[in-house]
């Protein structure tokens, strides 16, 4: 009697089931896959926040599908900040980034229908794509220790199919943290332009660049394409507040389809109106505090990873790679463990917490990914087994 979208849930796997003893009996955790910033220490400006959130004018609903003018606006004003002119007609606010990807799912394809996505990549594209009914089919990106990582453009292409709608790339991706390259973007916008594709391009950890990050990074991809451009941001990374429930979808590219594809979406999101008043009017005060916080997550992001690699240096099996922007480190093991064994390992004997490269689709063993993010702490103790 259920959607077989959701089938996957049915069936826990062993770090799982091992992680629910653990809390059941109440062991203090190692966690090196924390990533939610209102738990790790950070120092929030909370009167700043809470007035922000408190404005008088939240108590009337005006329910408009693209969202209150004036956010629109300020979100408009960010991206004039990076150089871009984007306009606030382009601009349709969503209560999260994953909520924004199952509307461009549903404005793009129909069931049965394809997008292609990064691999190594985040697992939560290929479930947002499910269930709305669409296929999602990996393209891979590479990596070598001069270059970092780059896609794979010949095999992305042969990937395409009559049956494909979009081509997604995230930048700085999660978790390998490259961002997208002026050369990349060139070549996936004319093959977007000429197979009729729109390009999804997710943007949430782009304020969070790294020292291995490269000059010629994008800080935004808006207005930078002539084929039809979805760019996806949010206040989960972008202020450190997830809790507040605000995406949204940036729309360029060649203006008759930018039209079009305003119109179907603002139909679209005007059956759901999700997004609550409260953070609509606080949209311009908490994006204009956005720094203090910033420059606490980037200090802490690059000495955590500036100890891991120092420490990763003096053994013979362990080797961070390179890490260009994002929330997160992976690092390679040159031994004869398996994956799963390991963070099961880890778990059992040491109480730490991390997640194993196949969980985000690395081709091989050998890979794991730690969070950055974690209290210098926290993160030392925890990285010290696994480096053990």
């Amino acid at each position: 009697m259920f959607s077989q979208r959701i089938e996957w849930h049915t069936t826990p796997n062993a770090l799982g089931e091992l992680l629910a003893r653990k809390k059941d009996a109440g062991r203090p955790l190692l966690d090196l896959t924390q990533s939610n910033p209102t738990r790790v220490g950070l120092e929030y400006d909370s009167e700043a926040i809470l007035t922000a959130l408190a404005r008088p004018g939240a108590l009337v609903y005006e329910p408009d599908p693209r969202g209150r003018p004036q956010a629109l606006e300020a979100i408009a004003a960010y991206y004039h900040g990076l150089g871009c002119p984007l306009g606030a007609d382009q601009i349709f606010l969503t209560a999260s980034t994953s909520e924004a990807y199952g509307f461009l799912f549903k404005l793009l394809a129909d069931a049965g229908d394809e997008v292609l996505i990064p691999t190594p990549g985040y697992p939560l594209l290929a479930y947002l794509a499910r269930f709305e009914g669409v296929r999602a089919v990996s393209y891979p990106t590479r990596y070598d220790e001069t270059n970092g990582w780059a896609i794979d453009l010949e095999v992305l292409e042969a990937l395409v199919t009559p049956r494909t709608r979009a081509v997604l790339a995230v930048s700085p991706n999660n978790p390998t943290g490259a961002y997208l390259k002026p050369a990349e973007l060139a070549v996936l916008d004319d093959l977007c332009a000429r197979r009729d594709l729109a390009l999804v391009v997710d943007e949430v950890f782009a304020d969070y660049a790294g020292p291995q990050a490269p000059p010629q990074r994008l800080g935004t991809v808006a207005g930078r394409t002539r084929c039809l451009t979805f760019v996806l941001n949010g206040f989960s990374k972008l202020v450190a507040l997830p809790q507040v429930k605000l995406g949204w979808i940036a729309v360029t590219g060649q203006a008759t389809k930018v039209r079009a594809a305003g119109q179907r979406l603002e139909a679209l999101l005007d059956f759901y109106l999700s997004v609550a008043s409260p953070v609509q009017h606080a949209v311009e005060p908490l994006l204009a505090g956005r720094h203090a916080v910033q420059r606490q997550i980037v200090a802490r992001l690059d000495a955590n990873e500036r100890w891991l690699r120092q420490q990763a240096a003096q053994t013979a099996h362990c080797h961070v790679l390179r890490r260009e922007g994002g929330w997160y480190a992976v690092m390679e093991i040159r031994d004869a463990l398996g994956d799963e064994a390991r963070v099961l390992g880890l778990l059992e004997r040491h109480n730490t917490l991390v997640h194993p490269g196949f969980f985000y689709d690395f081709q091989r063993e050998g890979f794991v990914v730690l969070s950055l993010l974690p209290p210098p702490g926290i993160f030392q103790a925890g990285a010290a087994h696994l480096l053990a």
